[in-house]
């Protein structure tokens, strides 16, 4: 793979154009990331532990630097002459020790890596906003302050809500649950949830990059930032995938009762729940909206509402057989 390489292009046009190193580029996020810095005009450069393939990705090729947030040469190397730093690796679950390693660790290793002179851009999470609601929602916050404390001012957080599109799998289970399921779960009738489609938060956390763009820490939101509540959302999935059905309330008590059972049997097969009391938590929390002065000034406008980014999001599933 050549070096510095995104299309084939002659280099002189490659030369002209800044450098923005991403980590977290293989994941759900990180793959449209890639894409949409590179319709933004960046060169791309990103550390993987091996050669990335992306559906996301044609016509790109992005230079890569073998290793691991642990591998402090390679974070060396890939922060190099790089105008723009963007780290979005994480972890989403796990044991909070790990947690605190990547999301912690991590961010406080990439805040040293990059220049003085490069922007800054670490993808965080909403839940940062409440810390105290899970090991998961703490360590981002922690390393929020662990980057702060190394860059300062310089600093530029995104924190997105839940993000939903093309290629991710936590959205695919509620989607599984219309297809097959005569009843979808809703949550609190109170409870005010916000989402956006992958596309959008790519656009926008590119848009942090730039440069002369704002630092501080922005909220990313679709056309809604107030949120949705759980029966719109259940509702506009049922809808897409033409599917009637009925929705039935479940109570937070039931969503505890059920991370316990979980918790007990991956205990007992030394697994890992995917339901814990601290994911209860977060589900169950009932104010998950954005407030106007969260978000970035300028920020680009969202282009999928919530019916058009389920819509496209179903089509993926059902065009890549995950569906």
């Amino acid at each position: 793979m050549s070096e510095d390489v995104l299309i084939a292009k002659p280099a002189s046009t490659f030369a002209k154009r800044p450098l923005a190193a991403v980590t977290g580029a293989t994941g759900f996020l990180g793959q449209h990331l890639v894409r949409a810095l590179a319709d933004d005009g960046w060169r791309i450069r990103i550390l993987a532990r091996r050669l990335p393939v992306s559906p996301f990705w044609a016509g790109l090729e992005p230079q890569v630097i073998p290793g691991d947030l642990d591998d402090e040469r390679a974070l060396g190397r890939l922060c190099a002459g790089a105008q723009a730093v963007v780290h979005g690796a994480g972890l989403i679950s796990g044991p909070r020790a790990q947690l605190d390693r990547v999301n912690v660790d991590g961010a406080r290793r990439m805040a040293r890596a990059a220049s003085p002179q490069a922007r800054f851009i670490l993808v965080s999470s909403l839940a940062a906003r409440e810390p105290a609601l899970s090991g998961y929602a703490a360590s981002k916050r922690a390393g929020e302050e662990a980057a702060h404390e190394i860059l300062g001012e310089r600093l530029v957080v995104a924190r997105p809500p839940a993000i939903y599109g093309p290629g991710d799998r936590e959205t695919l289970r509620f989607f599984e649950l219309a297809e097959r399921a005569p009843v979808l779960p809703v949550l609190h009738p109170q409870a005010r949830v916000a989402l956006i489609h992958v596309e959008d938060a790519a656009r926008q956390i590119a848009a942090l990059a730039a440069p002369g763009a704002d630092a501080g820490t922005f909220a990313l939101a679709d056309s809604r930032p107030g949120g949705y509540a759980w029966r719109e959302l259940m509702q506009t999935i049922a809808d897409v995938a033409g599917k009637p059905r009925l929705m039935l309330h479940v109570p937070g008590q039931a969503l505890f009762l059920l991370a316990a059972g979980s918790m007990i049997g991956e205990g007992w097969r030394g697994g890992t729940a995917a339901l814990t009391f601290g994911k209860v938590r977060e589900l169950t929390h009932r104010d998950w909206g954005i407030r106007p002065h969260e978000t970035a000034p300028n920020a680009p406008q969202a282009r999928f509402d919530l019916r058009a980014g389920f819509a496209h999001t179903l089509n993926w599933y059902r065009k890549n057989g995950w569906l």
